[in-house]
C-alpha cells in the first residue's frame, strides 16, 4: 500500500480456563499449543544472567494474547505478528479500486461491511536455523494504525536486539515504517535489512519526498540489497512480484517439501484482490505487472494448493486460494482473529 505515504531449569504452569463451552476450550487449547510452540523456539534460554527483556513470555500470557499466531513451516517455526488495521472509507478519493459500488457488493456478500476497507498489517517472524528473521517491519504508527509491533514480538517472547535479519517486500510506509522508533533509532539495531536492489533504488529516491529522510538515513548502513531472485536465507527465497512497486519482492520459506509464499502486496483484500483480481489497483505502479502477478499467483495457488501469508487479510493472514465456480476465493488457514 502506498503511503497516502540454565538456574537450572524454568518450568511453567499453564491451566486451561475452567467451565468454557466446548468450542471456546477447544479454541483456549489451541492458543495454550501455540504458546508452547513460541517458548520453544523463540524465548531466550532461562539463566540466572539473562536480560528481563529476554525472558520468554509466560505461556498464559501469550495464549491471552491476540496478537500473536503461532504456526509451522515444516520443520520451521513461525509468528504471525499484529501491528494494527488500517481502514479506508470505500470512496473514489480513498479506495484504489475505482468502482466502489462493485466493491461494496462484494464485501458485502461476503459478510463484511461495504462502507470500508480493513486491512490488517501483520509482519511475519521465521526461525531460520540460528537466524530470527522478521519479514516487513509493519507501519511503525503510520497511517493510523496501532503501532502493535514491538509489543506483539515481546508476546512471541522475541526482543527486537535479537532479530538478525530483516526482510522487506517493499518501500512503502506500512511495511518499513517500523525500522525505527519514534525517536528515529533502529528497532532492530542487531539485523541486517535485506531489500531487492531496483526497490532499494526506488526507496532511496523517494524517502525525501515521502517525509521518510531521517528513516533512510537511520537504516542505510544496515542495508543489503540483493538480485532478483536471490537466496537471502538459509530457508527463505525471494520473489519478484512484479507491479505493486519497481522492486516489489514476496518471500518463498522452504522446509523440507513444505513451503509458504509471503505476497506482500501483490494483494490487499481478501475478498477484492482475489475475486476481481482484474481490476486496476490504483495503488500498484504499473497496473499491467499487477494484474498479470495476481493472476498467475491465483493460478498457481489453487493448482499448488500452495500456503500463502498475506500481510493485509484478516489476521493472521495465512490460508490457501481456492478455486470457485470461474475465479477463486481465500479460504483461511483458521478463523480471523479480531
Amino acid at each position: 500500500m502506498a503511503r497516502a505515504t540454565r538456574a537450572p531449569k524454568c518450568s511453567v504452569t499453564v491451566r486451561a480456563p475452567a467451565r468454557l463451552p466446548e468450542s471456546r476450550l477447544m479454541n483456549a487449547q489451541a492458543r495454550l499449543a501455540a504458546a508452547s510452540l513460541v517458548l520453544t523456539l523463540f524465548g531466550a534460554a532461562c539463566s540466572p544472567g539473562a536480560d528481563k527483556a529476554a525472558e520468554p513470555a509466560s505461556a498464559s500470557a501469550l495464549a491471552a494474547s491476540r496478537d500473536v499466531h503461532a504456526f509451522r513451516i515444516g520443520a520451521l517455526e513461525a509468528v504471525a505478528l499484529r501491528d494494527g488495521v488500517i481502514s479506508l472509507p470505500n470512496t473514489e478519493a480513498d479506495s484504489p479500486w475505482s468502482d466502489t459500488a462493485a466493491a461494496t457488493t462484494l464485501l458485502t456478500a461476503s459478510g463484511l461491511p461495504g462502507d470500508v476497507i480493513s486491512l490488517s498489517v501483520q509482519p511475519l517472524l521465521v526461525r531460520d536455523g540460528d537466524r530470527l528473521v522478521l519479514i516487513d517491519t509493519g507501519a511503525g504508527g503510520r497511517m493510523g494504525t496501532q503501532n502493535q509491533l514491538v509489543t506483539s514480538l515481546r508476546a512471541a517472547g522475541a526482543d527486537p536486539t535479537r532479530v538478525t535479519d530483516v526482510l522487506i517486500s517493499h518501500a512503502h510506509g506500512d511495511h518499513v515504517g517500523g525500522l525505527v522508533g519514534a525517536d528515529g533509532s533502529l528497532t532492530f539495531p542487531g539485523a541486517v535489512v535485506h531489500i531487492s536492489a531496483p526497490e532499494w533504488d526506488y526507496m532511496k529516491a523517494g524517502a525525501a519526498q515521502a517525509g521518510e529522510a531521517a528513516l533512510l538515513a537511520a537504516v542505510t548502513p544496515r542495508v543489503r540489497p540483493f538480485a532478483a531472485g536471490a537466496q537471502v536465507t538459509p530457508s527463505i527465497k525471494s520473489v519478484a512480484l512484479d507491479g505493486h512497486t519497481p522492486g516489489h519482492t514476496g518471500y518463498e520459506v522452504v522446509s523440507g517439501t513444505d513451503r509458504l509464499l509471503y505476497i506482500g502486496d501483490a494483494m490487499h483484500s481478501s475478498v477484492i484482490s482475489v475475486q476481481r483480481p482484474e481490476w486496476v489497483n490504483g495503488w500498484d505502479t504499473d497496473s499491467a505487472a499487477g494484474i498479470a502477478t495476481r493472476q498467475g499467483m491465483l493460478e498457481r495457488g489453487a493448482s499448488q494448493s500452495l500456503r500463502i501469508y498475506a500481510p493485509h487479510f484478516p489476521f493472521p493472514g495465512l490460508g490457501r486460494f481456492q478455486r470457485r465456480d470461474d475465479g477463486f476465493v481465500w479460504v483461511p488457514e483458521t478463523a480471523a482473529q479480531p
